[in-house]
């Protein structure tokens, strides 16, 4: 029997229901934004009642689930009928975590797909549909770092690894992370609206919503490594942004001679290195000047140049021009495209 205490006992029906399957060794992160992104919108101020939003974490045996960092989660409820949730997610995490979902849960899925459910993936959890056939025909997202496990295991799906989330029609993909927060975020605006939105991300202290295609930090899109050694080396770097190591380092780090790590990156992506790190580092530095208002000299350091005038002369290089003058490009190209929307707005 339900308490009276129970805000469901008298509230009127969520606008927004979700239940979660948590795959072994899911990423706890992932899993507590979304849902903290839920929580604070479902009530006024900061009460936490799930009066507008209601989720669940689900399960076939009640068994609790263990996240990637040792956290367990017990379940709520029994997997049941599908049809009572307006979306079902997976949450994922190690690619090597083990199992994988039972075939219960996979049922469950399916049949939710069937009943036409909406369905989620958060981080690797997309990797969990596909292997049901649930993303056969739809767009999906995976984090640049898993875009390679991704292919190859799905060699004729293409996964996008240059955005933060992807909704295709009734399935929504994010790459983990703080996007899990946006993608949360897009479905609160979608059913309560984008005062809701709004209100959960600035309680969680993050600015704004962000859209889907915005680009996921991380590696330039054109270092899609296939070697292990060399995805080992990328993340390093990736890693040692403010302060990069040495190849002879990362070499050492990795337990292999610098210049079998040479070899390997001259096999698999056809440069140095050394090459890779400024990439990485250029990349970081483009994003931090089109969506921030730091100084060319607060960049430099973060990103590992010696000072602004170094990283003027490399980002001059490479883009035919200053960093100040592509911000300023960057600035009257979101300007144009703002304009453009407005005169299409009815």
């Amino acid at each position: 029997m339900t308490h009276p205490a129970d805000p469901r006992a008298t509230a009127p029906a969520p606008r927004l229901t979700i239940g979660f399957i948590l795959a072994p060794r899911f990423t706890l992160s992932a899993f507590a934004t979304f849902v903290d992104v839920l929580r604070l919108a479902a009530d006024d101020g900061d009460g936490s009642r799930p009066i507008r939003c209601r989720w669940s974490v689900l399960s076939a045996d009640m068994a609790p689930v263990q996240s990637s960092c040792g956290v367990r989660i017990e379940p709520e409820e029994r997997l049941g009928d599908p049809s009572r949730f307006d979306y079902i997610v997976a949450v994922g995490g190690l690619i090597d975590g083990g199992p994988g979902l039972s075939s219960e849960e996979g049922a469950f899925l399916q049949k939710a797909a069937a009943q036409r459910v909406g369905l989620g993936g958060l981080c690797t959890g997309v990797f969990a549909l596909a292997r049901l056939g649930l993303m056969d025909g739809y767009r999906c997202c995976v984090s640049w770092f898993h875009h390679q496990d991704f292919l190859s295991e799905f060699e004729r799906m293409r996964p996008i690894s240059d955005q933060i989330f992807v909704v295709d029609r009734d399935r929504l993909s994010c790459s983990g992370g703080v996007s899990a927060a946006h993608l949360a975020a897009f479905l609160v605006d979608r059913h309560l609206g984008r005062a809701a939105a709004r209100k959960s991300l600035s309680i969680l202290m993050i600015d704004e919503p962000m859209q889907g295609d915005r680009p996921q930090p991380g590696l330039p899109l054109e270092l899609s490594p296939r070697d292990p050694l060399v995805r080992r080396a990328l993340l390093a770097m990736q890693q040692n942004l403010h302060a990069p190591l040495s190849v002879a380092r990362i070499a050492r780090d990795l337990g292999v001679g610098r210049r079998k790590l040479e070899r390997h990156f001259s096999s698999d992506l056809g440069i140095p290195p050394a090459d890779a790190s400024v990439r990485i580092r250029l990349a970081q530095a483009r994003m931090l000047l089109a969506r921030t208002d730091r100084t060319v000299t607060r960049i430099a350091e973060e990103t590992g140049f010696c000072d602004a005038s170094h990283l003027i002369r490399v980002f001059r290089e490479s883009e035919g021009m200053t960093p100040d003058l592509w911000r300023q490009g960057q600035a009257e190209a979101g300007s144009d495209a703002g304009q453009l929307t407005d005169v299409a707005s009815p």
